[in-house]
C-alpha cells in the first residue's frame, strides 16, 4: 500500500517543504557517550505543532480537497499530534474538523487542537475505543473518515526521511517508534525508494506491544491494554496495512519499558537541552538498551514530538516514571 517512487516522494517533498521549513538533522556527540554510536537526531519536534504528525496533515487535506472537493469536513481520532495536524490543515482549507479523544488524554494536547480549530470529542478508555466513534460518526454528520493510517498521510510523513536520508545517506540504523504505524511505513517507503540499505528498528512500549506481538505472530494480534505514558505510542489494536509494510521492511522491532523511556527523556534533555515526549524519546531508549550491537555505528533516532505535559515533564526531570 505505501510503495512509493522516488517521483511520488519528492511530489511530496516538494509540497511539503512549500508550507513548513524542513527540520534539523543534528550530530550530538553528547549522547556518543552514553550510547557508544554516533548519534543523529531528526528534529520533529521542531516542525509545526511540535511533531512529525504535521506533514501528513498537509499531503492528506490537500488529496482530499482534489478527490473530493465537495467534502465538508473530515472526523478522526487521536491521542494528540495526529488532531492537531488534521484540525491546522482542515482549518486552514476551510473545513471542519471533528477530533475525537479518549478519557483523560493530555490536557495540553487538547488545548492545542482546539487552538488549531477542532471540535474536540472525549469518548471511550483508550485510542482505539475513540477512533471506533470516530469512524462510526462519520456518516452520520456527512464527514470524510480519516482513519490512522492512509496512504497520503504516510506519503507526507515520509517527507521527513526524504529529508534525513538526503542529509546523511550512509546511516547504519535509524530507530524510529511505532504508534499506528506511519512514521516507521514513511522511514522505510523513504528507504527504499531512495535505495538505500539503513536499517530501520521499530520501537514500541513494553505496556503497549501490539506491533512486537503482531509481527511475531505473522498476524494482527489484539495486546489487552496499552499501558504507557507515551500516549503517542499507546495502541492496542495494530493497523493491518502497517504491519504488512513494517512487518517485511523492518530489520527489528525493540520493546523498552517507560523507565527507559523516562530515562532517556532526562538524557536528552541534558545532552541536547531539547523536550521530547515519550514516543520522541524512545528510539534513544532502544539505542541504549541495544548499545553493545550498535557501538561505532551512524545511528540516526527520530525525535517524533515534544508535546509532553508540563506536570509531567516536570515529574520525568525530577527523576520519576509517570504513571499512563
Amino acid at each position: 500500500m505505501a510503495d512509493f517512487t522516488a517521483d511520488e516522494l519528492q511530489a511530496a517533498s516538494a509540497f511539503v517543504a512549500a508550507r513548513m521549513p524542513p527540520t534539523p538533522l543534528h550530530l550530538w556527540p553528547q549522547l556518543s557517550g552514553p550510547t557508544g554510536a554516533k548519534v543523529w537526531i531528526k528534529h520533529e519536534n521542531h516542525a509545526p505543532t511540535g511533531a512529525f504528525k504535521v506533514r501528513g496533515g498537509l499531503t492528506l487535506i490537500d488529496w482530499l480537497r482534489r478527490e473530493r472537493p465537495a467534502c465538508r469536513g473530515i472526523v478522526t481520532a487521536t491521542r494528540g499530534n495526529h488532531g492537531q495536524s488534521q484540525a491546522r490543515a482542515a482549518t486552514a482549507a476551510g473545513l471542519r474538523a471533528v477530533i475525537y479523544v479518549p478519557r483523560g488524554n493530555s490536557p495540553e494536547k487538547n488545548a492545542a487542537m482546539r487552538a488549531y480549530g477542532a471540535d474536540l470529542r472525549v469518548f471511550g478508555d483508550d485510542f482505539d475505543e475513540a477512533r471506533l466513534e470516530a469512524m462510526r460518526v462519520a456518516a452520520e454528520e456527512d464527514l470524510f473518515p480519516v482513519p490512522p493510517f492512509h496512504r497520503e498521510l504516510v506519503r507526507g510523513v515520509a517527507t521527513y526521511a526524504v529529508e534525513m536520508f538526503r542529509a546523511k545517506p550512509d546511516l547504519h540504523t535509524v530507530y524510529v517508534p511505532i504508534g499506528c504505524g506511519s512514521g516507521i511505513c514513511g522511514t522505510i517507503a523513504a528507504r527504499d525508494a531512495l535505495g538505500l540499505r539503513t536499517r530501520v528498528v521499530g520501537v514500541v512500549a513494553a505496556g503497549a506491544p501490539a506491533a512486537l506481538l503482531s509481527v511475531q505472530a505473522g498476524t494482527v494480534v489484539e495486546s489487552p491494554a496499552a499501558r504507557t505514558f507515551a500516549d503517542g505510542m499507546a495502541v492496542r489494536v495494530p493497523v493491518a496495512e502497517a504491519l504488512a509494510i513494517y512487518a517485511r521492511g523492518a530489520d527489528r522491532i525493540v520493546s523498552v519499558d517507560d523507565d527507559a523511556i523516562a530515562e532517556a527523556i532526562r538524557l536528552l534533555f541534558r545532552a541536547t537541552h531539547n523536550a521530547a515526549e515519550g514516543s520522541g524519546a524512545a528510539g534513544l531508549a532502544a539505542l541504549l538498551q541495544e548499545r553493545d550491537d550498535m557501538a561505532g555505528r551512524e545511528v540516526g533516532l527520530v525525535l517524533s514530538g515534544a508535546n509532553i505535559d508540563t506536570e509531567r515533564l516536570r515529574a520525568v526531570l525530577a527523576g520519576e516514571t509517570p504513571e499512563p
